[in-house]
């Protein structure tokens, strides 16, 4: 009797014991998908002609905000990204080089800890695949800040294709968990990324561990190249010329309710010509342009898809939440006293040796209805699309305002895995987190997100902004005189209204100083180095170059 009553006694403790060790962790897996300079009207869910389907899907059955803003290049929208941190904070004020102050070192500082580094230590698998570019010391690599597996290139931009065995350039380098690797030649960067990032999957669905995903594509950065197959799609879908379709997109957007119709869209950029007014055989040249332009997001679009198949053959979809967005809008082409060149050339348009880029007139119309461009404070500049998907929590077909930021995605991230972010870390007093969580706004709790009266503000390169509500002041260097616009009617940003309603300028200002100095901003005059790093600004009246 004894003897069975502790044999009873001791498998009850065990059973309970095992369940106790062992509970289903039930949280949701993430996956963060970041396209490069792409612009805000570039997906068929903005109002894009480009075949988009499976992130059209995505959005059909998410949400979609029609603001949310970047820091308009990027390096510093990296660093906001991955760590929650306006970008002068973690030490990305500037670009990925250090102009030797702690808020312009180049490289992501300790105290801002990256999404990698606390959700790892939440129980979190961490997976990143794609581009880094916040750190080019390999002390400041993925690896070494909290991610288990890294496959991509840690500068800001590469080849899409091996020049090797093409024609004149150095091969593409990569780098993968540490160890220095090159592409295979007859491999495509996007695909490559993609493989990576499903390969790492595959190994992580061994464990009992949700799984965070930031698969940083670097398509539609330049240099334009794709494959050819893709290309062809797209053969004389931009003979209309940019003048059309930038009329195209925006009536699309109108109809799906991307645009607000008390929007006004951006007065016509005086550097880009009207497409009756370029020469025949110059008109094929641009054609081509976009052509590869369309055709690379056409092959992002296909790896999405194949992810998502991926998802659902490890049985993983029903609990994987999936945002996309992308690091600033569409690049402008001009800089300096004459048009930019491409710095190399060794083949045609959208081959492996080939170096073009997509350049103002086609920016024009990415950015649309938007101002401007890549690297500037109007909303051309920091406006992306942004894009939730996860039927659990969130209502599909749903379109509203949002207004979120980039520093807003660590605290989502954070509040849905049920991570704690530390006060310390390692021994390092961390920096508190600016940012609110999207999931009021992603569950249809609110239509924005409640700041508490705080603003968003902006600075890279002298070029400054702030937007409180439905006001936003913005201010190009060198100049330092501050725009007023009212973005609820007005997000084109036609009609200055800063002469008239000073008190506004005034207290908006007065919010910039007070955020310039918490977070370590310097007048770009007194740090701005010899030659400019990581975007172009717009020389007025110039014509489009040729090639």
């Amino acid at each position: 009797m004894k003897f069975s009553t502790l044999l009873v006694l001791a498998l009850a403790g065990t059973s309970a014991f095992a369940q106790k060790k062992s509970p289903a962790d039930t949280r949701p897996n993430i996956i963060l998908v970041m396209v490069d300079d792409l612009g805000y009207s570039d997906l068929g869910a903005y109002g894009s002609e480009v075949r988009t389907p499976n992130i059209d899907q995505l959005a059909g059955e998410g949400i979609r905000f029609r603001e949310f803003y970047n820091n308009s290049i990027c390096a510093p929208t990296r660093a906001s990204l991955i760590t929650g941190q306006y970008p002068h904070k973690a030490g990305v004020g500037y670009f990925n080089v250090n102009l030797g102050l702690p808020a312009y070192q180049g490289y992501l500082n300790k105290e801002s800890l990256t999404f990698g580094e606390v959700l790892q230590n939440a129980g979190y698998s961490t997976i990143l695949s794609g581009k880094w570019h916040v750190g080019n010391d390999s002390l400041a690599w993925p690896n070494q800040r909290g991610f288990d597996h890294f496959y991509g290139f840690i500068n800001g931009a590469s080849n899409y294709y091996d020049l090797g065995k093409y024609g004149k350039g150095p091969k593409v380098e990569l780098v993968e968990d540490n160890r220095r690797i090159n592409l295979p030649a007859d491999k495509y960067l996007t695909d490559e990324i993609t493989d990576h990032a499903i390969s790492y999957l595959e190994e992580q669905s061994k464990t009992p561990k949700p799984f965070f995903l930031y698969l940083a594509y670097n398509a539609p950065h330049w240099p334009l190249q794709a494959p050819e197959e893709d290309i062809a799609r797209y053969k004389g879908r931009y003979s209309i010329g940019w003048d059309s379709l930038r009329q195209e997109r925006l009536s699309r957007q109108k109809a799906i309710g991307i645009a607000d119709p008390r929007q006004s869209l951006a007065q016509r950029d005086a550097d880009v010509v009207p497409w009756d007014n370029v020469p025949y055989d110059e008109k094929l040249l641009w054609e081509r342009k976009m052509e590869i332009y369309a055709a690379m997001i056409d092959r992002v679009d296909q790896n999405i898809g194949k992810l998502r198949e991926k998802l659902k053959a490890l049985k993983k979809d029903d609990n994987t939440m999936i945002i996309l967005i992308s690091d600033n809008g569409a690049q402008g082409g001009y800089a300096g006293l004459s048009p930019r060149r491409p710095q190399r050339n060794t083949g045609p348009a959208g081959t492996a040796g080939s170096y073009v880029y997509q350049d103002q007139p086609w920016a024009y119309v990415s950015n649309t209805p938007h101002a401007s461009y890549k690297n500037n404070m109007h909303e051309g500049g920091i406006s992306a699309p942004f894009i939730a998907w996860f039927p659990k929590q969130i209502k599909g077909g749903t379109i509203t305002k949002g207004t979120g930021h980039l520093i807003d995605l660590a605290p989502t991230f954070y509040d849905l895995a049920k991570a704690t972010y530390p006060v310390t870390y390692k021994g390092v007093k961390t920096n508190a987190l600016p940012g609110k969580s999207l999931v009021p706004v992603l569950t249809g709790k609110s239509a924005e997100v409640d700041r508490a009266g705080e603003p968003i503000c902006w600075e890279r390169a002298g070029n400054r902004a702030v937007r409180k509500g439905k006001w936003k002041i913005v201010s190009t260097f060198p100049a330092y005189k501050w725009e007023l616009y009212d973005l609820e009617t007005d997000r084109g940003e036609t009609a200055d209204l800063a002469a008239s309603r000073t008190e506004i300028v005034n207290e908006l200002s007065s919010d910039y100083a007070k955020w310039a100095e918490r977070t370590g901003v310097v007048d770009y005059d007194k740090i701005k180095p010899a030659t400019p790093l990581g975007g172009v600004v717009a020389q007025p009246n110039r014509r489009p170059p040729t090639f």
